[in-house]
């Protein structure tokens, strides 16, 4: 695992490369949940790396803002998400830097994302950026305040708790309208009985639970989806 650098304005980000070997392979970015990067990430990195993938878990918040507690992290998610063009040229930053990493095949690049993560995912999608796919895990689905027009490149999957409080029905079908607006290639996987934070074996609150079926169908799907999107 190797410490990678960003700087985006006067935030000092620093991201965790992982990969299986020494060549060029297929990159695919991890934008974390609300407490950034987390041993949760870290394990889904380590699965892509196996699959033949690096991965690059990505530092949302910067400045050393990681293993803060959940009220603090809950601020620095909302700071974000008030200013989603502000979040939106976070997440290009992130992309160069991508980019530029030797061990990354730089034709060959994707981006998942869980929970604020799943969000930031669909907005690097949004903002037309050259990726061959993003996949958003129990994400939340608010749009841009200007989304923009024009045609989304990336192929999108987002997978969905159907009992998710935080995106609730109708925000799934304004979603599928604004993304066949925009004319991406997308696919919604929807799991009933199924609440947020499904993906996250440590999620147990109200409203917030795992669970091992639905994690285990979308992790299935998320391998077909990239080989598809790298073939």
């Amino acid at each position: 695992m190797t410490v990678i650098v960003t700087q985006h304005g006067e935030t000092r980000l620093e991201s965790l490369l992982v990969t299986g070997g020494e060549t060029p392979r297929p990159l695919i970015l991890i934008f974390p949940t609300v407490m950034n990067r987390a041993a949760l990430e870290q394990g889904f990195a380590e699965k892509l790396a196996a699959l033949g993938y690096a991965a690059l878990i990505c530092d949302l918040y910067g400045d050393g803002r990681v293993g803060l507690p959940r009220e603090e992290c809950f601020g620095l998610m909302q700071t974000l998400r008030a200013d989603r063009s502000f979040l939106q040229q976070r997440l290009l930053a992130l992309l160069d830097t991508a980019h530029a990493l030797p061990l990354a095949d730089t034709g060959r690049v994707a981006a998942i994302g869980f929970c604020f993560g799943g969000l930031a995912a669909l907005d690097l999608a949004r903002s037309g950026a050259e990726l061959r796919g993003v996949a958003s895990f129990h994400g939340l689905f608010d749009p841009l305040p200007d989304s923009g027009a024009g045609p989304i490149p990336a192929k999108i999957i987002a997978f969905h708790g159907w009992d998710d409080a935080l995106a609730p029905p109708d925000s799934v079908i304004a979603l599928a309208a604004e993304l066949t607006a925009r004319q991406a290639d997308w696919q919604l996987h929807a799991y009933g009985g199924t609440v947020h934070g499904f993906m996250n074996p440590a999620s147990a609150a109200p409203g917030i639970q795992h669970n091992p079926r639905a994690a285990r169908r979308a992790w299935t799907a998320l391998e077909d989806f990239l080989a598809e999107c790298f073939a």
